[in-house]
């Protein structure tokens, strides 16, 4: 099984333990010795925000960024080690604070554009198929003060210049309905899967799904996987867990509801997820309380959940699913499943 799934996580997984309300707890660890990390806990690709790769982007010139973006390239290749994707991380700067695609100063919707078009060439120098958009601040604090229709408009016109500008980079939607933003555009994967529609090669958009974003949304991840699956569009996840409707908490895969991530996990092997060749990746935090040196096992331990899961699914008793499922004996089949994870 291990072999079947690739699995990635991004250098932020590995952190300070910072947030809204403390400071720093750990110390920062440098991005050359977190790679050391990922074979050691069984990952083999990177997750990237462009200026992840090229730390202050905005202040490079191309020539600048492309030679940064090969350095890190080389770094990856020597630990054996692959790029998912890259994202542009717009939502850290001043001329972000109003979202980029969306924002009313046509200035901002250009740098915005602009900035996308240089994750693409970050990309192609790491060696990553597609560019994941989150789109953070691409909504509202209060609904009068933007024209969501031109809103939208303006979100499928950045796609399609990207899409021109690049003619195989693909772009995978990663939605969520909340944080940073009150009222926020494209909050499911339904959204997602219409704008790509939409586009001038659909072909090439898909989405990405967070757990803990469709749980912020009211919904089932596993549903959400499930129909962008069906439509060919599930390009990654980001595997988690959350505990209700508060913020995004990026627990552990499975900490907080087990049999939740066992039907994420039964949806993408009903899907044939692994076959497809994308990553599996886990978008999770450590507990701030944990010490520097036990501020990994947040992965290992939901890569470990994760493949036991596997195991789970493809050993449920498919004549007992069968006979309950004829029967319409829901109840039973509710018992069969959690005496399963139960090991009964």
């Amino acid at each position: 099984m291990a072999d079947e799934y690739r699995f990635s996580f991004g250098p932020w997984n590995v952190h300070e333990g910072a947030d809204p309300f403390g400071p720093v707890v750990r110390p920062t660890i440098g991005f050359g010795k977190k790679l050391k990390y990922y074979k050691q806990l069984g990952f083999d690709g990177v997750q990237f925000h462009d200026d992840d790769a090229v730390p202050d982007l905005d202040e490079k010139s191309d020539g600048e960024m492309e030679k940064t973006a090969r350095e890190v390239r080389a770094m990856l290749d020597g630990e054996g080690l692959l790029a998912e994707f890259v994202a542009p991380r717009l939502w850290e700067s001043p001329l972000g604070v109003d979202g980029g695609f969306t924002s009313n100063d046509p200035a901002s919707r250009k740098w915005a554009v602009g900035r996308l078009k240089r994750t693409a060439t970050i990309a192609n120098i790491l060696g990553a198929e597609f560019i994941v958009l989150w789109l953070a601040r691409e909504g509202t604090y209060i609904r009068e003060s933007k024209n969501a229709l031109d809103a939208h408009r303006h979100l499928l016109d950045a796609i399609n210049e990207l899409l021109e500008f690049d003619k195989k980079m693909q772009i995978a939607i990663e939605p969520k309905p909340n944080e940073p933003m009150d009222h926020a555009y494209i909050p499911t994967i339904g959204h997602a899967l219409a704008l790509a529609s939409q586009t001038v090669d659909p072909s090439r958009v898909g989405g990405l799904i967070e757990t803990a974003h469709a749980i912020l949304a009211g919904l089932d991840p596993s549903d959400e996987m499930a129909f962008a699956l069906s439509m060919g569009k599930l390009w990654s996840v980001h595997l988690n867990d959350q505990n209700g409707l508060k913020f995004d908490e990026d627990k552990t895969f499975g900490a907080a509801n087990l049999r939740g991530a066992y039907n994420q996990v039964r949806v993408l092997e009903l899907g044939g997820y692994p076959q497809s060749g994308r990553f599996v990746g886990l978008d999770v935090k450590a507990m701030r309380t944990q010490p520097a040196e036990l501020a990994t096992g947040h992965l290992s331990n939901s890569r470990t959940i994760f493949l036991k899961l596997v195991e789970k699914v493809r050993t449920f008793p498919k004549d007992v699913e069968s006979q309950c499922i004829a029967n319409r004996d829901y109840e039973a089949l509710e018992l069969a499943v959690i005496e399963h994870l139960l090991g009964g």
